[in-house]
């Protein structure tokens, strides 16, 4: 019965993303042919274009007059900071050489540049912003304004509910997960997983541990990169902030769950290994399933999982 509730739910998925294309969280705009989401929340430059990648998109860009035209009208009309907007243009990689995330140069764009700029004020404004104008101006990355992430239109989506093929539906929990290779800190692995459309990876069911282990043997130690711990990963459980209290990312404490009781940690663990007075705060899985501590800082491999419905609009 379990299996066939969760094949209905891939096929429910299926067919819904092959009307919406996309995220629920994202509008489309037939002028843009594709579709975007305005950010409304400030971000640095480097932080907003994290997002929209984590997102399957990109930091938009008037790369375009339609584009442009779009960009002026997504935002909240009004003054301030808040009528400023990122975009995806850029000179982080060349002093003064301008591009958006997508590679088209500033040359090829339809820009006004505001009022004495650009600057370059103090040799260190490589990121350009849209005003509420149509302008642009040069300013610091570093800064933080609202932005927009674009997604070009596609039709290419999984039985997960999201484009990304990373992400594997296992029926023996009726969720998604995707394992990934590359090394990040425990935060940005949470923000990724999150920009996905899902969460560090959870243990609460009964045998999920089993499946996440399945998951890890798929990538031996040769295929992992940028990771400091090559024989686990992060997933969503940390003491936040107050050592012995391990506590998953959705507020449950391990002590209370069955599913990962004492027994579910590997020996000798937790062990609150400190380094530089710094401990081992966040938590892992290791090979054979069972729980670690390591620091929130080192790069470490992760697993992200997601329900298939977790982009869809809810009614």
């Amino acid at each position: 019965m379990k299996t066939l509730i969760y094949l209905i739910t891939i096929v429910y998925s299926a067919r819904y993303f092959e009307c919406r294309e996309f995220r629920f969280d994202y509008k489309f705009y037939e002028e843009a042919d594709g579709y975007l989401k305005y950010n409304a929340i400030p971000a640095s430059w480097h932080d907003a274009r994290l997002r929209c990648l984590y997102e399957g998109a990109e930091l938009a860009s008037p790369i375009n007059p339609k584009m442009l035209k779009v960009l002026k009208e997504i935002r909240p009309q009004g003054k301030g900071p808040s009528a400023a907007l990122w975009t995806g243009v850029h000179a982080t990689f060349s002093k003064g050489d301008y591009f958006s995330v997508g590679g088209v140069p500033l040359a090829r764009m339809p820009i006004t540049w505001s009022l004495n700029e650009p600057d370059n004020f103090q040799n260190c404004e490589d990121c350009l912003i849209l005003m509420l104008n149509g302008t642009v101006a040069d300013v610091s990355c570093q800064e933080s304004f609202p932005y927009a992430c674009f997604k070009k239109k596609t039709s290419v989506v999984t039985g997960c509910g999201t484009i990304d093929p990373g992400y594997t539906l296992d029926v023996r929990t009726g969720s998604c997960y995707k394992f990934h290779r590359g090394g990040l800190i425990w935060s940005r692995a949470f923000m990724t997983c999150a920009a996905e459309g899902g969460h560090l990876a959870v243990i609460d069911t009964v045998g999920e541990e089993i499946v996440l282990r399945d998951i890890f043997a798929k990538y031996p130690q040769n295929t992992l990169f940028n990771t400091v711990y090559k024989d686990s990963a992060h997933i969503g459980f940390s003491d936040w902030g107050e050592i012995g209290t391990w506590t998953t990312i959705h507020g449950d404490r391990l002590e209370d769950m069955v599913v990962a009781s004492k027994g579910a940690w590997f020996s000798g663990q937790p062990d609150n290994l400190t380094l530089n007075g710094v401990g081992e705060n966040c938590g892992s899985i290791r090979r054979n399933g069972l729980y670690d501590d390591i620091w929130c800082h080192k790069p470490t491999a992760f697993i992200c999982e997601k329900s298939p419905d977790s982009l869809l609009e809810l009614n």
